[in-house]
């Protein structure tokens, strides 16, 4: 097997966004951070308006990896074995054989997560937590690398299941697409005046490739002082006063993480501050449950995120 090094890393970073660049226009900001969740072998839920491009964003990154991919468009009537799968009857055996489900794939898009029941989205957790299912007492195994794209539509709440907290805080990011600006939107049209652009998209890496950089990613360097910058920002949001619950130390451990993978993609095998506030509020703003008062004066966790960048110092350790 070959050793790859921080600077593989940082080209397949440039060969990904460059491929899905020819689908997704304007988007470079957002791509890179969902490869950042990807080489952390964490999960993304993309949170926006309709028709921004959430779902054609977690297609191009299944075609540019080369990997299975599934759809699961969930409904409220969506149930829990038709996302892990079921044992079925075979007369021919005389024996129960298990039907794998959508969740068996490589990249699975979970369209819509919040329109399925709380026990149909509770069949995630395993699969997002664990990287296995357990159906009928037996366990399946998931292959690597293994990754949940959900989206949902944060302003429509008619027929909708708020997430639960712990379901959130399995999501490694949550990240927001945004409007085009003007000559975005304009070449958004004419990319699809003939046809879709993802038809053509064609893999530029393997999954056992991706798997083996998730590897280097985890042994970039990351020096002390940066550690305790971080555990200094997630406890400052467990004391700030709009905040009911702050992050968790899973939040500090997906920072490190992502810290460690934007890094990577730069090509540098050290982690510093500016990577840990890059990806500060996708990784950290979902965990934090505000105050209701707070919420009623339009506070935002994004926003108590930004305030906290700007007040914890870098290689000040603070009260830890």
């Amino acid at each position: 097997m070959p050793q790859f090094s921080v600077s593989d890393v940082a080209l397949f970073g440039e060969q990904m966004i460059r491929n899905i660049s020819k689908v997704m226009v304007g988007k470079e900001t957002v791509t890179k951070r969902l490869l950042i969740a990807l080489l952390s072998d964490g999960h993304v839920l993309l949170e926006d308006v309709p028709g921004v491009g959430k779902t054609m964003l977690a297609r191009s990154l299944a075609a540019s990896c080369g990997g299975s991919f599934c759809r699961i468009q969930c409904t409220p009537d969506l149930l829990p074995s038709d996302v892990t799968g079921l044992s079925i009857y075979n007369q021919k055996q005389e024996d129960f054989v298990f039907r794998p489900g959508p969740i068996m794939a490589q990249i699975v898009l979970v369209d819509e997560i919040n329109r399925a029941t709380p026990r149909t989205q509770s069949s995630l957790l395993e699969a997002m937590g664990e990287g296995q299912v357990t159906v009928d007492g037996a366990t399946y195994d998931l292959r690597k690398p293994f990754m949940v794209v959900a989206t949902q539509n944060p302003v429509e709440f008619e027929g909708t299941f708020p997430l639960p907290e712990a379901q959130l805080d399995r999501f490694f990011l949550v990240l927001q697409l945004g409007y085009p600006t003007a000559e975005e939107e304009k070449e958004v049209l004419h990319r699809l005046q003939e046809e879709h652009p993802i038809s053509a998209l064609a893999p530029v890496t393997e999954p056992n490739h991706v798997a083996q950089l998730q590897e280097v990613v985890a042994r970039v360097h990351v020096e002390e002082s940066v550690r305790d910058y971080v555990v200094h920002l997630v406890r400052s949001t467990r004391q700030h006063p709009q905040v009911q619950l702050g992050a968790s130390p899973r939040g500090s451990l997906a920072l490190i993480r992502a810290a460690q993978a934007a890094a990577a993609l730069d090509s540098r095998d050290y982690v510093v501050p500016d990577d840990v506030k890059f990806m500060a509020t996708s990784v950290l703003a979902h965990r934090l449950i505000l105050k209701a008062e707070s919420i009623l004066r339009g506070t935002t966790a994004s926003s108590i995120i930004g305030e906290l960048l700007h007040q914890v110092d870098v290689g000040v350790e603070g009260d830890l």
